[in-house]
């Protein structure tokens, strides 16, 4: 395949929709891969508390307006809602890779089943990030530490504690970006994380996070 290949990738906020362009859309570009970042769309609905029945209709509309497109979506494990495709069997998984292997199997399998005719070459590839997209920040705790202006020792002491990265809680106070506020009162998601994210890089991101390198490889796949 020597064209380019366009990838809408539906988002839940703000966080994801910069993250997308400032970070992801370059790094795919360099492949020919044009990855477009939209929000999931409700009226009165922005962000968080992200349903399937919302998230459904978007993935649809795409699917149905061209067939040269692929959809993808990101979405945080931490916010969505229990009507989501296995979320009941996700949360019986002892680790976070096959959490996210089954939510994701059923959330494919779902959308495949809802929108057989539109997504007859499985245009749709979902991604449920565990557990917030700030989970993948402790992929580089030097660089870290260093911007939130704090100790090293803190952050790689969550990491120890849950193992890796994509390991961090998806719990009300423990969750990555609750800790990084509980580390520094001046931590913003859309300012601070955005900085950090862009200083880690996506390669340091992919070697120390397999959930989200799945997700790449799959979409860089789409040119091979």
């Amino acid at each position: 395949m020597n064209s380019g290949v366009e990838v809408f990738a539906l988002v839940e906020g703000k966080t994801e929709r910069i993250f997308i362009k400032n970070l992801l859309a370059p790094y795919f570009a360099k492949q020919n891969i044009f990855l477009v970042p939209t929000l999931l769309s409700k009226p009165g609905e922005k962000g968080g508390d992200v349903r399937f029945v919302r998230a459904r209709r978007d993935i649809g509309d795409h699917l149905k307006q061209r067939q040269d497109t692929y959809i993808t979506m990101m979405v945080d494990y931490y916010r969505i809602d229990k009507d989501w495709p296995g979320f009941d069997k996700s949360k019986l998984q002892p680790t976070p890779s096959q959490k996210a292997e089954v939510i994701n199997y059923e959330t494919a399998k779902k959308v495949q089943e809802l929108y057989s005719e539109q997504n007859k070459n499985y245009r749709f590839i979902p991604y449920v990030s565990m557990h917030e997209i700030e989970a993948l920040y402790f992929s580089d705790p030097v660089n870290l530490a260093r911007i939130m202006n704090v100790k090293q020792t803190d952050i790689e002491s969550i990491l120890r504690k849950c193992g890796e990265p994509e390991a961090i809680n998806d719990n009300e106070y423990t969750a990555p970006s609750k800790r990084l506020e509980s580390l520094s009162q001046k931590f913003r998601k859309t300012s601070t994380g955005i900085k950090i994210a862009e200083t880690i890089g996506i390669e340091r991101m992919r070697k120390q996070c397999p959930i989200f390198n799945n997700w790449i490889c799959k979409i860089e796949d789409l040119k091979r």
